[in-house]
């Protein structure tokens, strides 16, 4: 993958979003940050994460989402849409829209691994201010991707990012959401998947899968 370059780093506090008759705190608004910002195996510097039930923790601190598909998501929705209005950390031009989990992202020194899909929710939707918004980000296939840290470091606007492709890819990051929609996934792949280097909620998720499959299928 060549031409890869971090459009903007993006950090948020918490907030409070009004929207349908509910109060979501959260951590979804990030603006792009001045300079550079420590990216840690933990967290990211500067960053809130609210909900950490769902976000978050060792296998998801980095979300990052491709400037290519906010283009495609301004031009559809009529208005432009700024870097880390979707929650992510990273807003990188030429981010493919879909990596095998285990492929990596090296910046500076700062090493990332893809292990999981963004799953919508309505947190997102609060943030759009759109109800029906989980529903066409799902069926968009452009969730974006979460990364661990393999080795930290500072991240700024403008640095090059240099794609390594895992050697032994199991499931790409587009299966893996289309699993989470899934409801008679085929065992064999379940069990295949859960060879891969998946974040810790992917892999619960999966072998629940693979437990009610099996249930089934005696």
């Amino acid at each position: 993958m060549d031409d890869m370059r971090v459009a903007s780093v993006n950090v948020g506090r918490e907030e409070t979003i009004d929207h349908g008759n509910r109060l979501f705190t959260t951590g979804i608004r990030k603006r792009p940050a001045d300079g550079a910002v420590y990216i840690g195996p933990d967290a990211v510097a500067g960053d809130t994460i609210s909900d950490k039930k769902h976000h978050g923790g060792a296998d998801q601190v980095v979300y990052a989402y491709s400037s290519d598909d906010y283009a495609r998501w301004s031009a559809q929705l009529g208005r432009e849409l700024a870097p880390g209005t979707f929650g992510d950390n990273l807003t990188i031009e030429g981010l493919p829209t879909d990596m095998n989990v285990g492929d990596r992202l090296l910046i500076g020194e700062v090493l990332l691994e893809a292990t999981a899909p963004r799953i919508p929710c309505a947190t997102l939707a609060a943030q759009m201010q759109d109800s029906g918004f989980g529903m066409a980000f799902r069926q968009a296939e452009r969730p974006g991707i979460y990364f661990r840290v393999l080795n930290e470091g500072e991240v700024s606007a403008g640095d090059a990012v240099t794609y390594i492709e895992n050697p032994s890819p199991v499931v790409s990051i587009l299966d893996l959401y289309r699993l989470a929609y899934d409801l008679h996934p085929d065992p064999a792949d379940l069990e295949r998947f859960l060879d891969a280097p998946l974040a810790e909620r992917m892999r619960a998720s999966i072998e629940e899968k693979l437990s009610t499959a099996r249930r089934a299928n005696r």
